[in-house]
């Protein structure tokens, strides 16, 4: 991972972190997903990283939507 990158969400649903990928680059924030779950149980997390700068502003978009 490039420095500069932060954790904003994880889940054990995909679909979920998707959802927040999709709704944080609707409001033109950079996120990328790094799925840690194992094929083919899919036991483990779904991450969704932003640049840091954008932490604060991401923050506030996933508490307005309820995600």
């Amino acid at each position: 991972m490039e420095a500069g990158w932060v954790k904003i969400y994880t889940s054990a649903d995909f679909f979920k972190s998707e959802l927040v990928r999709q709704v944080l680059i609707d409001h033109e924030i950079e996120a990328i997903i790094i799925n840690k779950q194992g094929f083919p149980y899919r036991i483990g997390e779904v991450e969704v990283y932003i640049h840091e700068d954008d932490f604060q502003k991401a923050l506030e978009i996933i508490v307005k939507n309820e995600l």
